[in-house]
């Protein structure tokens, strides 16, 4: 999806993927290990970064994937972090049979190409696009976070490094930080699934993934995204 779009971009901008005009900048969440083979797989022409510690995480508030923050020429954020083009519909699956109702599966699809049609109407029109907010809008979208948020972040760096240190006592120190980071950041999917059980695929998706997804209630996961039309009457999204 990202790679077909920072091709179909750059040959609008008329610019060589070897000094693009767009540029898609991935950060995986996760440990090498786990991320390499799905980078690999994808055969990205575009940087793909992976991120341990989650220092990006941090920096910007992530809390779960697929996020994304727009950044402009000029490295200012023209949208916070927001979904990427996924739903909840998920949550309406069987799963036994992984399978999907059919209004479940049209409404992600619709919301994907929704979103894939509002960065190509920012990058072709740039600040004049109905997607691009304006900088009291990023600013109101934006806060700092509470101190418990910065205390989890803090926390779940000092596990990562006692798992790779390796000492003696350090795996179970490292769970109860893990555990400790967890609570202080309810939120943070990226940073539960850090210490969640993985399947065959290294995915966090097992029974506790989705106790955890009950648990929620009405609460999303995926919180929906606003995009506007243009000013034109162009729908962007």
């Amino acid at each position: 999806m990202w790679q077909s779009l920072f091709e179909e971009l750059n040959k609008d901008l008329n610019k060589d993927l070897k000094d693009p005009g767009f540029i898609v900048l991935a950060v995986a969440l996760d440990q090498p290990e786990a991320a390499r083979p799905w980078i690999e797989a994808a055969r990205a022409t575009y940087p793909c970064l992976i991120d341990r510690d989650h220092h990006v995480a941090d920096l910007y508030n992530l809390v779960n994937v697929p996020q994304a923050v727009w950044i402009d020429e000029q490295g200012r954020i023209v949208r916070p972090p927001e979904t990427a083009g996924s739903t909840d519909g998920f949550r309406a699956m069987d799963r036994k049979t992984f399978t999907m109702p059919e209004a479940a599966l049209a409404e992600r699809t619709r919301v994907k190409a929704a979103y894939l049609d509002a960065v190509r109407d920012w990058v072709r029109h740039g600040a004049a696009s109905a997607s691009a907010l304006q900088p009291a809008q990023v600013a109101a979208r934006l806060a700092p976070p509470p101190d418990a948020i910065a205390d989890a972040h803090a926390r779940f760096r000092l596990a990562q490094h006692l798992l790779r240190r390796g000492r003696p006592g350090d795996a179970e120190e490292a769970r109860e930080l893990l555990a400790e980071a967890t609570r202080l950041h309810p939120d943070s999917w990226a940073m539960w699934r850090q210490a969640a059980v993985k399947d065959a695929r290294g995915l966090a998706a097992g029974p506790e993934f989705w106790a955890r997804v009950d648990a929620l209630g009405s609460r999303p996961y995926y919180a929906p995204v606003e995009l506007a039309a243009r000013p034109d009457g162009e729908a962007a999204a």
